[in-house]
Formats: structure tokens, sequence, C-alpha cells
């Protein structure tokens, strides 16, 4: 299955013609948890014929089942409060391709985006003339293309998020000085017992020998598994570095972290919920790791500016209206707490939901309920990709479980529906993938914002 591409524009670039091209190639991560027969030596040799672009320059390199995009924004925040250009690679994005790769804040140009695949192709071309050539897939096309202009663009430092995998990741490939594992939960695998182990093996690939491990709270058994892959240092969340205060404020959290070095009191993190009091511990320790030194505050402030685009982002009030990608039970069960949290909803609460054929209705919609969140109705609908749940059969697991429902045609006839339904009291989510997440996002939030 392969990710959709926004076409670009560019003059003389054909970029309609490079993206077809691109999207001819097999996405191989769509196999994530069944890493049988991968290698990372056609991505070694896609770079090499690029002039390992990976090499000039450090990396933080982040992975695990929710929160990467979260950690990366608040590591390029604080690396670009240090003075450093950073560039954020980042999947899978949610409006369009060009998402994926931003250097300052800024996403690849259009232009740009075309002279690389341009480039890629013409590189894939050589390389077919070549003993044991093999296709590269559309992931290894997109991250070489990111790491190529990182280097032509001279980054400072790559925060560098993983796809699905981890040791078999296309990126895993990069300069890494810290890597981060957020935490481990049951996505993308088949829940016979020892997944957990399983899958920390798989994401503890990362933890290159020499540099900063950074992990967020887990068992011991995991934390072994990352000391297993030797990393130079190992810090973990509640051992090493601790996560003091974590409080509600306006428009995000108000969090005291402890670290090796120091303790940061008070530093505000414009992110909703209690998660990103997490994700900003983690991404301060790993910058920190980073740097070697203790942050001033005038880095820390920049964690109150981070925007993430449908990570429990507010996009109207009077009806409160919210799009998160959460796209399994722990992230929507993140979701609804901090609605229930950070938000008093004194009307109704609608929830659009569309989702993947891969995940269990039934536990993404108990994620809601023993949250302790409203569910007052949802909303059913499938976004437009191949995998998507049929909305009848989202409808049928919310009414199994007492819940209202509603199905409609696509996400926004859903969005369109919900907010007739709501008046300034009540409250919208829209969530269960980040492909529901983006549709709505491209229906409610101006192209400028």
């Amino acid at each position: 299955m392969r990710p959709k591409s926004v076409p670009a524009t560019g003059p003389g670039a054909r970029p309609a013609d490079l993206l077809a091209w691109l999207d001819s190639h097999v996405n191989l991560e769509a196999t994530a948890g069944d890493t049988h027969g991968l290698s990372l030596d056609p991505m070694r040799g896609l770079l090499a014929a690029l002039g390992d672009p990976q090499a000039d320059y450090p990396a933080i390199h982040i992975s695990g089942t929710n929160g990467k995009g979260s950690v990366a924004a608040m590591v390029g925040a604080l690396g670009q409060a240090w003075g450093m250009t950073v560039g954020i690679y980042a999947s899978p994005h949610v409006e369009c391709i060009n998402e994926r790769m931003t250097v300052g804040g800024d996403p690849v140009s259009d232009d740009e985006l075309a002279e690389l695949l341009g480039h890629l192709r013409l590189v894939e071309g050589h390389m077919a003339d070549g003993p044991a050539s093999t296709q590269p897939s559309w992931f290894e096309l997109v991250t070489a293309a990111a790491l190529r202009w990182f280097a032509d663009v001279a980054v400072d430092l790559a925060v560098v998020e993983v796809g699905k995998l981890g040791r078999y990741d296309a990126t895993n490939v990069v300069n890494s000085r810290v890597a981060v594992i957020t935490n481990i939960g049951r996505d993308h695998t088949d829940g016979r017992s020892g997944w957990e182990a399983a899958v920390m093996g798989e994401k503890a690939g990362i933890l290159h020998s020499g540099a900063t491990a950074v992990l967020g709270p887990m068992d011991a058994e995991l934390v072994a598994i990352a000391a297993d892959e030797s990393p130079g240092e190992l810090l973990v969340l509640g051992q090493h570095f601790d996560l003091e205060e974590n409080h509600p404020a306006v428009g995000g959290r108000l969090i005291t972290v402890r670290t090796p070095r120091s303790c940061y009191d008070d530093v505000y993190v414009s992110q909703f919920g209690a998660h990103q009091g997490d994700n900003a511990a983690l991404a301060i320790a790993a910058f920190e790791a980073l740097v070697e030194q203790e942050l001033d505050e005038p880095v820390l402030d920049a964690l109150g500016d981070v925007a993430v685009p449908a990570r429990f982002e507010v996009v109207a009030r009077q009806p409160l209206v919210v799009i998160d990608g959460a796209h399994n039970p722990d992230g929507l069960a993140a979701t609804a707490a901090t609605l229930a949290d950070q938000f008093t909803v004194l009307g109704t609460v609608t929830w659009v939901l569309g989702m993947m054929s891969d995940k269990d209705p039934d536990a993404m919609l108990a994620a809601i309920g023993d949250s302790g969140a409203r569910c007052d109705l949802v909303m059913c609908c499938a976004p437009d990709w191949p995998r998507a749940l049929p909305a009848p059969d989202l409808a049928d697991a919310a009414r199994n479980r007492g819940i209202d429902a509603e199905v409609a045609h696509d996400v926004t006839e859903a969005v369109e529906r919900a907010l007739a339904l709501s008046g300034d009291e009540d409250a919208v989510v829209v969530t269960g993938s980040l492909y529901t997440a983006g549709a709505a996002r491209l229906h409610l939030v101006p192209q400028d914002q």
C-alpha cells in the first residue's frame, strides 16, 4: 500500500510525473510488524549513490509507538532556540508529502522536492544496471530525499522520526548522537505472548553503540533489551531523569523536569494532555544529552511555541472542535483523557471517527469510555484510503456498546453533520486516523495556517 501524494508544482520539472514515478514504488512500511527478509543494504546503497549525505550532520533519532511527532517537534524547537539550523523528517504526512521534511519549520518547496525526486529517478536508473540491483521502496526514496536535502541546505542537526519499524527502518542509517524511544504500545503487532519484548527488540535497533539512549517510562525487562544494544549512555524517564510536575495550563501544560544536569522549573509547553508532559521531558533530556550542557531559560521558552498539526489541535471554539491523529487505543485514550482533563464541556460531545481496518473498533471505543470522557454520539466515516474500516462496521461496534451512532459518506460530511448538531457549549472531536485528521483539517483549517 502506498501513501497518497499531493501533486507538487514547479516549472520544467514535470512534478506530477515525478510523483507518479514515486508512487509506482512499493511501500515496505506496510509490512510493519513483519521484519522477515528486510535489510538496510538497499537504503545504504541508495545513499552511497547520493554521496552519503546522512554523514554530514548529527541526528537525534526518535522511535516509539506514540508521541514521536510531538517529541520531534519539541526537539526541533529547542535546537532552533539554541541557534541551530534544524531539519525535521516526520511521517506520515497529514495533508501533503512536503510536510515530511522541514528546515527551520518550513516544508520543502514544490520545486525543491521535484528536483530531489528527479535526481533520485536518475540514480535509480543507474543503480538498476548494476549487479544484484533492488528497486528501492517508496519510503526509502522519500527518506533519501529528506537526508539529501538536509545536507544540501547544511543543517546543523537532523531530527529524524522512525517510520513504523526500528532496526530495519529506512531511517536507521542516520548519524545518531541521541536516540529516543517514547513508549511501547500494542500497535502493528499480533498481540501474541511476548509482543512487548518483540516490539522493543525492533525499536531498540536504533540505539547505536556510543550514542545516548533516552527512554520513556517502561518496565525493567524492556530497559534491559535497550541496554543490550550497548548505547554510550542510557537515560530512562522515572529513573535517570524525572517529570516532577505536570499540570494543566491555559493552552497547554506547566511542567518541572529534573535531569542529570539541572532542574527546570515551571516550563510552559504549548501542547494539551498529560502525555505531552512526558514528551517534553524526553525532548529536554534528549537535547541536553546532545549539547552536553544545561539548557537556559530562553531555549526552554521555545517549548511554549510548539504547534503540531493534528495532535489535539483546537481549530475552533463555540463549539469546541479538536482534530487529533490518534490511530490506536493508547493514542485514543490519551485524546479522551486530555478532553476530560483540560476542557469543561457543558453540552454534548460528538466523536467523528474514521479508522483503518487493521484496528479493533471495539478497543478504540473502549479507550474513550475507559478514560472518563463523554461520548454522546459517534459520527462514523471512512477516510479516503483503501484500508479504511467501512463506516457501517464502526457504527455497529458503537451501537453494540450502547453508544448512539450515525454513518456519513465521508469525513467532510461527518464533520459537517457533527457541527450542524452542535451548539456553542458542545464539542466535536475528529480522530481515529491521521487520514481522517488530514481530511478534516483540509476542510476546516485555512490553507495559510
